[in-house]
């Protein structure tokens, strides 16, 4: 049995002016949440920080709902991918220069409203964004 890859991500959020915003990166046509393949010597919430990290030049990541995750179906050749949500109270992202590709991995980025995001996101995703959203909107903003 061939063993699956895995990948871990945060959706990201903070507060806005009519409600939560939520996160997205766009890679040519696709638009996710930052997240990228966990290395054999990591934890999947430590990759998931440290990919923010690569991606958003976001470090100062709030886990105000704790470690809970929610993980995708399998795609892709049996990739499942695992996400957490954090908060950025700042919400200042950059898009850095990734060493490996010599360029930012990801075009541009958007802080969407959850009707935006889910929208601009794979199906796939929908059920990660939904939890998220049920998550954040027990708290207040």
């Amino acid at each position: 049995m061939k063993a699956r890859k895995r990948s871990a991500g945060v959706v990201v959020v903070r507060p806005g002016d009519d409600g939560w915003r939520y996160l997205v990166l766009r890679a040519f046509r696709n638009w996710d949440f930052p997240k990228g393949l966990v290395e054999s010597d990591e934890q999947p919430l430590a990759s998931a920080l440290r990919e923010a990290r690569e991606e958003a030049a976001l470090d100062a990541l709030e886990l105000r709902w704790g470690e809970a995750f929610r993980e995708t179906e399998p795609y892709a050749g049996g990739k499942v991918a695992r996400y957490y949500v954090a908060l950025s109270a700042a919400g200042t992202v950059r898009l850095p220069v990734s060493a490996e590709l010599g360029r930012p991995e990801h075009h541009e980025y958007l802080w969407a409203s959850y009707a935006e995001a889910r929208r601009l996101v794979a199906p796939r995703l929908h059920p990660i964004l939904d939890w998220a959203k049920s998550l954040v909107e027990g708290s207040p903003a």
